[in-house]
């Protein structure tokens, strides 16, 4: 620093640079274009700058940091009325690069989970779109939906939900919009959302007051209680433990609006129809998914969802479509008093069970997190239910079947200790004196082992199939348990809240217990079983 003519400080153009952290050619170019004027030369040339120039390039240097060009910089400096419009012109420039960057940011963390091209093609497209624009998609793929259908109430409520997009989404906003473009594309909502308007359309369906909608709500709440209970309880939807959760149900839908038949007063297989074609229009997954995606676009909380209720329902009333109906089918079955099994039931559960145990002893943790057939289970969820048919057939045997703990960690810290300990207490059970001939509802006990060497066996098949051992476990006893599978799962809905998935094609000539496994929903791996 240096003292000029008129006492004030002066600084030559390296120590302005070391002042404000900007290259010497930078300082030097800003003063060549105006930016900044030095305050004097000294007399072999050199620039000098004052405070007011220094503090001049501090400004000039965070103007720029904010994306101004040296022309507007300049500008914004020379007039200080000036500088408060250019930076709010730049404010709103920078606000709409931040929702560019946050648009295109959702894009890729969607791309990162799954998507299909032709729904990446429509979020890029969209990512882009201005408010009206997107406005003018949704409506335009509604309209194209619903058609002629006579649904007023509908399409005004589809159309004023689908309006009110966002013109400035949230990150949570921006990925459901880039979802429900996902879903547009997906194929999934278009029939979906057909089949509810013209369901709506043969029901004369219209608008709601407001006592209907809260009777709608309340009567949802109910329903969907009642199957959530039984669903945490371990309650198979098809079977006849879940006949008295339907019936529960239908005695809270007969005296509701939503019972659209005057003449259907009592609890049978009409009052069932009904219910079931209503819930099977109403559970759409696709639908439901399209108005929680609306709600988080309006800043609305989203409703919880009904699609596993509803499916859990919907197999219920297919698989129970009058009072008694499921248990009256396996009563029947169980009147049938042959032992088809190889040595009898009680000598063939006990060599299965002691198969699997092999199968569970050869299992490492490293392998825990391998996928099986099971859809969406892996090796360790598939163990955890082993062990779980263990106590459950065990401890209906001993009279104290469980009431509880269907979801709880059955594992613990030793799956091996776990398994054996289950197992051996189902098979002192079934060796009870006279268990073999005790009734337990309608079935008598060697059903009981009869079920849970099917478990075992078929779960045994999984797990053999994810470690890539040999599947083809007692070969004999999987022959015999084909045409039992089939008399007693043949009936069974094979829809998404049952217990057995629609039947898979088994190769010609293949091992019995891959088409025993393929008649109960596996795919069979490609080529022959490991030697």
């Amino acid at each position: 620093m240096r003292m000029d003519n008129t006492s004030r400080p002066t600084w030559s153009i390296g120590a302005v640079a070391r002042q404000t952290g900007l290259p010497v050619k930078v300082v030097r170019h800003w003063s060549d274009v105006g930016v900044v004027a030095p305050a004097g030369r000294t007399p072999g040339g050199y620039r000098r700058y004052d405070t007011a120039g220094v503090a001049r390039l501090h400004l000039a240097r965070t103007l720029r940091d904010l994306g101004m060009g040296l022309g507007e910089i300049r500008a914004a400096l020379d007039r200080e009325d000036g500088l408060t419009e250019v930076a709010a012109a730049h404010v709103e420039a920078l606000e709409a690069q931040i929702r560019r960057l946050r648009t295109h940011q959702a894009v890729l963390r969607t791309v990162t989970r799954r998507t299909t091209h032709e729904g990446l093609a429509l979020m890029t497209r969209t990512a882009h779109m201005s408010p009206d624009e997107r406005r003018k998609l949704v409506h335009d793929f509604l309209t194209d939906t619903l058609g002629d259908l006579d649904v007023p109430h509908f399409r005004e409520g589809l159309l004023a939900a689908g309006s009110d997009l966002p013109d400035d989404p949230t990150d949570e906003q921006v990925e459901a919009w880039l979802e429900l473009g996902e879903l547009v594309a997906d194929g999934e909502l278009r029939p979906a959302m057909r089949r509810i308007a013209e369901y709506a359309a043969r029901h004369g369906q219209g608008a709601q007051d407001s006592a209907a909608a809260e009777e709608m709500r309340v009567l949802t709440d109910t329903w969907t209680a009642h199957v959530r209970e039984a669903i945490q309880g371990g309650t198979a939807a098809d079977s006849p433990a879940a006949d008295p959760v339907v019936a529960d149900i239908v005695a809270a839908w007969l005296p509701s609006r939503a019972n659209t038949d005057p003449a259907v007063t009592s609890d049978g297989a009409q009052a069932r129809q009904l219910l079931h074609e209503q819930l099977t229009a109403a559970a759409e997954p696709a639908v439901e998914r399209f108005w929680q995606l609306l709600c988080v676009l309006g800043g609305r909380p989203a409703p919880a969802g009904i699609a596993e209720a509803g499916q859990w329902l919907t197999t219920a009333l297919r698989a129970n479509p009058e009072p008694g109906a499921r248990g009256a089918r396996l009563e029947t079955l169980y009147t049938d008093d042959t032992d088809p099994w190889p040595g009898g039931v009680l000598d063939a559960f006990t060599r299965v069970q002691d198969t699997v145990g092999v199968l569970v002893r050869a299992t490492t943790p490293d392998q825990f997190g391998l996928p099986t057939p099971c859809k969406d289970w892996t090796v360790r969820d598939l163990l955890d239910h082993l062990v779980w048919e263990n106590i459950i057939w065990g401890g209906l045997a001993q009279g104290t079947p469980p009431t509880s703990g269907h979801t709880d960690d059955h594992l613990g810290d030793n799956h091996i200790a776990a398994f054996q300990t289950a197992a051996a207490q189902a098979r002192d059970a079934f060796r009870q004196p006279g268990m073999l001939d005790r009734s337990f509802g309608p079935a008598p006990g060697r059903r009981v082992v009869e079920q849970l060497l099917i478990e075992l066996l078929v779960h045994g098949w999984d797990l053999a199939t994810a470690l890539g051992h040999e599947r083809d476990l007692e070969p004999h006893i999987a022959y015999a348990a084909l045409p039992v599978v089939r008399e007693i799962y043949g009936d069974l809905p094979r829809t998404a809240g049952g217990s057995v998935a629609p039947a898979q094609p088994a190769p010609e000539h293949t091992l019995a217990l891959d088409r025993v496994a393929a008649f109960l929903g596996r795919r069979i791996p490609h080529g022959p079983a490991p030697e």
